[in-house]
């Protein structure tokens, strides 16, 4: 990344070098990481002038960058998440199958597989051109969702699925992209507090769609009182392509907005991590894979976050053999994902003022998922257990566990970066972010085969967080870009 500020002309190497010697006391904390970890130390070059005169420098214009991504983000999550919420409207419409259903959320993991070409793009290119081509995969899904061919009902199915895959293509940015959009344009005391709203604003997309949809979507006995099965299957479908216009134009006004202004960098870099150069695409993958700690960070993000991802898309179905409305369902989920956005914001802006705390924040953030998620499993089967299962149990269960999982993603993001550097941004968190869509993938394919009962899909909750909170709690952090913004920056 810090090669776009660097003289003109020079040939990228291999490997490519850092731009901002060491301060003092630097060298020897650096070696002794290096003998730790059994690496040689890199050797820092002199510091061209164009560099040293522009770290440290932000611009007001980075509030409206930040704005025009989250905005994309909110709008990917937002159509991503249409169909779980009103799926059974969907149901009655477009006689989806509970096949369909998962399968059009499962479109959002199937989006990952292309996750490593956008990584080179986002390398190579930039923000501003892998803005735009996300920007415009997520203009060609939204539209396709919405030809009018309601003569034939299989042709309109296959128009939806192939909206939501083209929609899933453009996970990769929107999920990846938030730390390398904070480390180019934010300094080092707000680049969490950016990270946060970045990737939040995802999750927050995801969450209206359980409020928007159940809300201007009636529900199938709501309205069979009232209209013929025939009449009623017309009035929820005109409904249902109300929400896919509406969607439709307002993706195409982000897509203006960002051919209109999103430019790829700063004039000078915010700070000094900022400016310095980073690896090569090829030697950032050896340096990821042979990496344990990071591997074992990265499974600790990927197992429950993936599960969770999953879990929240379907919720819908999870609640409806506890015979929970689809309404209610879409109050769970979106208030669990509402909590987790806001309280996720709050804790990364707590992690900017203090540093180095990020391993004791996510123990305390998944020791509370894992009892939050153990509570709503065991309640679930109240006729085992015998807990009360009321909505107010519910509520509480589903918000506090989507508080406790959707908060700790900034902090992951970040501590990814730290633990890696001077791995790109990008690279770091397209390889958690595509692992985590792996087995999100996974559990959702196995869901398209046994879809009758679903205790099995709460207990995976429960496991992966307890499983998640032991590998943090064996996880030996660092804080090597943190450490050479404070340190030489000094």
């Amino acid at each position: 990344m810090g090669s776009s500020w660097s003289v003109a002309g020079e040939e990228e190497e291999e490997e490519r070098r850092p731009l901002l010697r060491p301060g003092p006391g630097a060298v020897g904390r650096s070696r002794a990481q290096t003998a730790e970890r059994g690496a040689p130390a890199p050797v820092a070059p002199a510091v061209p002038a164009q560099v040293l005169a522009g770290p440290g420098r932000v611009y007001g214009r980075r509030w409206l960058v930040l704005l025009l991504f989250s905005l994309m983000a909110f709008l990917q999550g937002l159509v991503w998440n249409t169909w779980g919420p009103i799926q059974n409207s969907a149901r009655r419409a477009y006689g989806f199958s509970s096949w369909d259903i998962a399968l059009l959320v499962l479109w959002g993991p199937i989006g990952f597989l292309p996750c490593f070409a956008f990584m080179w793009l986002l390398d190579k290119r930039g923000l501003r051109v892998t803005v735009l081509l996300t920007s415009f995969l997520m203009v060609l899904g939204a539209g396709l969702r919405c030809i009018p061919v309601s003569s034939d009902i299989e042709i309109k199915k296959r128009l939806i699925h192939g909206g939501q895959l083209l929609n899933g293509l453009a996970g990769p940015t929107v999920m990846n992209a938030a730390p390398f959009l904070s480390t180019t344009w934010f300094s080092a005391d707000e680049r969490a507090t950016a990270t946060a709203i970045a990737s939040m604003l995802s999750y927050l997309g995801g969450a209206c769609a359980f409020l928007v949809g159940p809300l201007i979507v009636p529900a199938p006995n709501e309205t069979s009182h009232l209209l013929t099965s025939e009449s009623n299957s017309i009035h929820i479908q005109d409904r249902i392509e109300m929400v896919l216009y509406a969607e439709f134009g307002i993706v195409c006004l982000t897509f203006f907005a960002a051919i209109a202004y999103f430019p790829t960098r700063p004039p000078f870099p915010p700070s000094v991590a900022a400016a310095s150069q980073r690896l090569s695409y090829r030697r950032s993958f050896c340096r990821l894979l042979s990496n344990l700690r990071f591997l074992m960070i990265a499974l600790a993000y990927a197992i429950p976050l993936g599960v969770f991802a999953g879990w929240s898309g379907v919720l819908d179905l999870i609640l409806t053999p506890v015979h929970v409305s689809q309404v209610d369902a879409g109050w769970i989920g979106f208030w669990s994902i509402v909590g987790g956005c806001i309280v996720g914001i709050a804790i990364a802006r707590f992690a900017d003022f203090i540093r180095g705390m990020l391993k004791l924040i996510l123990l305390l953030l998944f020791s509370g998922a894992t009892l939050s998620s153990t509570w709503f499993t065991l309640t679930c089967l109240n006729s085992v257990t015998h807990l009360p299962l009321t909505t107010v149990t519910l509520y509480a269960s589903c918000i506090l566990l989507g508080v406790f999982l959707n908060s700790s993603v900034p902090i992951f993001f970040e501590l990814f970066v730290e633990t890696v550097y001077p791995v790109p941004e990008g690279i770091t968190c397209g390889v958690v972010t595509f692992l985590s869509n792996m087995f999100m993938g996974v559990l959702l394919f196995f869901l398209t085969f046994y879809h009758t009962e679903l205790s099995w899909f709460n207990w995976c909750l429960p496991g992966s967080c307890l499983l998640s909170l032991l590998l943090i709690l064996c996880f030996r952090e660092s804080y090597d870009r943190l450490y050479l913004d404070v340190v030489v920056s000094v």
